[in-house]
């Protein structure tokens, strides 16, 4: 065989014509969304109260395999995917590894990560039902920068609560926005009953994505023909995503390759259950053994330190129960530059197949991930974002223990976009006064404080 092309593209022949739903192919299915109110599980006309109809379908749907997308979404997907998997040979030298490592590259739009899959069929879904306006919530901005690229593809306004901390860290996120035509609130703000409450209550906070949340979503619900969109945790948002993982299987298929180790970062969970959805779909029905890494910040480790429990979406518990591995909605992490990965808790499928033994879990520091960063940018050319970073840094050691041990392993990892927007961390970074920040016990136990109790056993 020829030798492996640094970048392999695929054709729009080849782009994927349906999404991938993982939940249909898992035995042991994620548990049902519950009603606060009730403790029932909820109905499609529950959920159609705050988001758009056909993605709670698509929520609520669990068996089938293959969905297709739309002429409509094709349309906006084409206009920068497929997007290409890069074999790290640059990498692989300068770490003398035997092992081949690839990446999937989700940066190369303006949005600047992979958020555009799931941003841009929320915004069609909610032109097509004759809505006039969405609310959202954003940590380091990719998802915020992403539905204002999508509301404006399809004439449709927009309102951000950015949480607080990531909007005076990256202000250009906040700019891009608002070129776009987006109206972009710092979270918690005094615009929200909810977002006055926390400020009482803590006035100097940073906030978080379940404040935000809260505040979004609250606006939604107060505003007419106004809908709310989530950009991960929830598993059509992850069915989305797998747009990633198609075209990622059918790039190495086209050269004979086999991955034994994918590894992302993950925060809600969208880009790594994007990526792994067709691999770990065929890893539960026997046809491969890969090993599935998650990787998230040492400062909001939900999987590594969190419980498997009933908890809400968000800080003001207006959403409805997910059970999945959390640190309690009132967990509030500390500042760091990961702002994507600042999330209370997990999606529930990756919550789930951790729980099963099929997903692997580990925690890293940022002066860790940026070091790893620094140095995948000087041999790749590519400034990577702080959140994937974590799935680099990963890669990284897996590929040195290769070193070690001689083994020649195939390694893949999900680059979800760049850090161009993240200048003031790699500032703090090369300056060395980035601080590592990690929840002590009773930092945990607080947030574990805020879960509901709900009996689990359900």
């Amino acid at each position: 065989m020829s030798k492996i092309p640094t970048r392999i593209y695929l054709s729009e022949d080849e782009a994927p014509q349906y999404w991938y739903n993982l939940r249909a192919v898992m035995k042991n299915k994620p548990a049902p969304i519950l009603h606060p109110g009730t403790l029932e599980p909820v109905t499609a006309a529950d959920m159609e109260a705050i988001f758009c109809k056909e993605p709670v379908k698509q929520e609520l749907d669990d068996t089938t395999k293959l969905i297709p997308i739309p002429d409509g979404i094709l349309d906006f997907y084409r206009a920068y995917r497929p997007a290409a998997l890069i074999r790290a040979y640059y990498l692989e030298k300068a770490l003398g590894t035997p092992a081949e490592i690839y990446y999937k590259f989700e940066g190369t739009n303006t949005s600047g990560s992979h958020k555009l899959n799931s941003a841009g069929p929320q915004a069609f879904y909610a032109k097509e039902e004759g809505l006039a306006r969405l609310t959202t919530e954003t940590g380091a901005g990719q998802w915020g920068t992403a539905m204002a690229m999508a509301a404006a593809f399809y004439g449709i306004e927009l309102t951000v609560y950015m949480v607080k901390i990531s909007a005076e860290q990256k202000p250009y996120r906040k700019a891009v926005m608002e070129t776009y035509g987006a109206e972009v609130y710092p979270s918690p703000s005094d615009t929200t009953d909810a977002g006055r409450r926390i400020l009482e209550r803590d006035p100097d906070t940073y906030g978080s994505l379940g404040c935000a949340i809260s505040e979004a979503i609250e606006t939604a619900m107060k505003s007419d023909k106004c809908r709310y969109v989530l950009g991960s945790v929830l598993n059509h948002v992850l069915l989305h995503q797998s747009v990633i993982g198609l075209e990622t299987k059918t790039a190495l298929d086209k050269y004979g390759i086999a991955p034994d180790v994918i590894i992302g970062c993950a925060g809600g969970g969208s880009n790594l259950g994007g990526l792994i959805a067709p691999f770990m779909g065929e890893r539960i029905e026997g046809k491969n053994s890969i090993r599935f890494v998650a990787v998230e910040p040492a400062s909001c480790p939900s999987l590594t330190r969190g419980r498997f429990a009933y908890d809400f979406g968000d800080t003001a518990k207006t959403t409805p129960l997910i059970k999945m591995k959390t640190l309690g909605n009132g967990f509030i992490p500390s500042s760091n530059h990961a702002g994507g990965l600042r999330y209370h808790g997990m999606n529930s499928v990756l919550s789930q197949l951790f729980e099963d033994g099929l997903l692997e879990a580990r925690s890293e520091t940022q002066n860790d991930v940026f070091e790893a960063a620094v140095k995948f940018s000087k041999v790749e050319g590519i400034l990577p974002a702080p959140e994937s970073s974590h799935a680099i840094k990963a890669a990284v050691d897996e590929a040195l223990e290769c070193k070690k041990t001689g083994e020649k392993k195939v390694i893949l990892f999900g680059l979800t976009g760049t850090g161009y927007f993240d200048l003031s961390a790699y500032m703090q970074y090369n300056a060395g006064t980035l601080s590592d920040r990690v929840p002590t016990d009773d930092d945990l136990a607080e947030g574990f404080a805020s879960i509901p109790d709900i009996p689990q056993n359900r």
